[in-house]
């Protein structure tokens, strides 16, 4: 092990071992190995997967849970709910007595009720709410709250109703997504009272399994069991995110015993992680798309045959086996062939550099030089974004297309990608956060998606009829055909290039117990054991 590796491991455990309830030589401690920081603790106002394990997933609930390891929805914070004949009104009937985390920062003089319900959307959708400036609020946008949500109510204490401005047929699957956890609206009124607003982000309150002690930024973020969980008190005391960008160097820790579970192993690692006894490699289809976004507001991308010319220029099976191996599948359409509706008729450009000359040269571009976004970090969708960025340059090369590969800090990436005046191309993925079409077609391609979700800054009227239709029905068979004809819509324009999906792989240390893989790609604690 290297000198900065064994520094940040003895910070890591010094950590651990600090506070309190960490001197109990019975209390049980997990570590996970993270990819990357977190850009906050407020999962609303973001697209980070580091984040929404970091905030939402663990130390909050939403209205509405997913049952763990699974895509089916089961209550959560609402323990019951009734919806209007006309699809237009939801009434939630409120988990009574859950109270908000006791910190060293804040404690709740009140059970959660109806106010923090309305609190938590109110200050996404109302710019007159004091918190609506601190966020762009991402997937409240993507998802058409803005304009869906009429208005909320509160009929008492444990009862809230939602009226809508139409019918949503994923009204409460989306109750289930990281951006609907339940927020303290006393907490959020005292940091304002106190000139301290700015705070609330930085120190989350939740209800959740898992209460926030402190983070030092870019090393370690460290948790506690909350003593009052309204679902019972977790047998892991002591929960440590050690944040660990290197894959190797996570590899290496998990094998030392320094981490418990670990994200995105390199897929050149994976034959050796069967063999290990300590090891316990779980797997499981994911959720997820790997794609390249163009900007088709920028000349020449907005132009359909240059579209398709780079897609047919770039050999994505290549790309597979150099950068996913085993693990990845070619990507086709805009989402997996796990999610419902996937249309299977559905061609792909092929990889055919003669015929990508010959669209370049009738949509008269010739010497294109563009950039390539690659992100800095992996995923669950991306092994390794500037390998595959390197391969997609290559390729263009030979069909004379000159790309400069560009990157930056992932806040940052993720901020900067989503601008309308945004150069060039940007590799980015999604892992589902429901297990609907919509939820990819309508996220990261609808036109009110633009600013949040769509990074092709792509808005097509046709597609766009489609996905609005299948939102105003809840019969299956209805929506299924329109979101296959929309699939068809979205190949033909080509915004993206789909690249691949990829075979979850989750390496944990046999001493761990019943963890289960997210298939929406989180990591969630709440029930895991550990074996000292």
């Amino acid at each position: 092990m290297k000198l900065h590796e064994k520094i940040l491991s003895a910070t890591i455990f010094a950590i651990a071992l600090g506070g309190s309830a960490m001197t109990d030589a019975s209390a049980k401690t997990l570590i996970y190995c993270s990819e990357a920081a977190p850009d906050g603790f407020d999962a609303a106002t973001t697209a980070s997967g580091a984040t929404y394990d970091a905030s939402a997933r663990n130390v909050s609930n939403g209205l509405i849970k997913i049952k763990r390891g699974s895509t089916e929805l089961e209550p959560g914070l609402a323990e019951s709910w009734d919806i209007s004949a006309d699809g237009k009104e939801y009434t939630f009937h409120l988990r009574p007595g859950v109270k908000f985390q006791t910190t060293e920062y804040f404690t709740p003089t009140r059970d959660f009720n109806a106010d923090d319900v309305i609190f938590t959307f109110d200050r996404q959708g109302n710019k007159n709410n004091p918190y609506y400036g601190k966020g762009l609020w991402p997937q409240f946008n993507s998802y058409s709250f803005p304009s869906l949500i009429n208005k909320i109510e509160r009929i008492d204490d444990h009862t809230v109703k939602f009226v809508l401005n139409r019918p949503e047929a994923t009204m409460i699957a989306s109750l289930s997504l990281t951006f609907a956890v339940i927020q303290s609206k006393e907490y959020a009124d005292k940091l304002l009272a106190e000139g301290k607003s700015d705070q609330f982000s930085l120190m989350p309150i939740g209800t959740g399994p898992y209460q926030f002690i402190d983070y030092q930024t870019d090393t370690a973020i460290r948790y506690q069991a909350n003593p009052d969980y309204w679902g019972g008190k977790q047998k892991i005391d002591n929960l440590i995110i050690a944040i660990t960008p290197d894959a190797a160097v996570r590899y290496q820790k998990l094998k030392a015993g320094e981490c418990h579970v670990m994200a995105y192993p390199n897929p050149a690692d994976l034959a050796e992680m069967k063999t290990d006894p300590s090891i316990h490699l779980m797997q499981k289809e994911g959720l997820n798309i790997a794609f390249m976004a163009y900007n088709t507001l920028i000349a020449p991308f907005d132009d359909v045959r240059v579209r398709k010319a780079l897609n047919m220029a770039i050999n994505k099976q290549a790309i597979i086996d150099a950068v996913y191996g085993s693990t990845g599948i070619v990507a086709v359409n805009a989402m997996p062939p796990g999610v419902w509706a996937y249309n299977k008729e559905v061609k792909d450009d092929p990889y055919d550099p003669e015929q990508s000359r010959k669209l370049l040269t009738e949509a008269g571009v010739k010497d294109l030089s563009m950039k390539i976004w690659a992100m800095p970090v992996q995923r669950q969708y991306m092994p390794n974004a500037r390998r595959t960025a390197e391969m997609m340059q290559s390729d263009l090369a030979k069909v004379g297309v000159k790309v400069e590969i560009v990157s930056y800090d992932w806040t940052e990436y993720l901020k900067r990608s989503l601008e309308k005046e945004r150069d060039g191309a940007v590799i980015i993925g999604w892992t589902g956060g429901i297990a609907d079409p919509d939820n990819f077609l309508a996220a990261l391609l609808g036109c009110q998606a633009i600013g949040s979700g769509n990074r092709a800054n792509w808005c097509n009227q046709d597609f766009e009829k489609l996905i609005q239709a299948a939102k105003l029905t809840t019969d299956q068979a209805e929506r299924t055909k329109l979101y296959e004809q929309a699939q068809v819509v979205f190949k033909e324009q080509a915004p993206w290039l789909t690249i691949a999906h990829q075979v979850v792989q989750q390496p944990v240390s046999v001493k761990v117990k019943d963890f289960r893989i997210d298939p929406f790609g989180g990591n969630l604690f709440e029930g895991v054991d550990i074996d000292e």
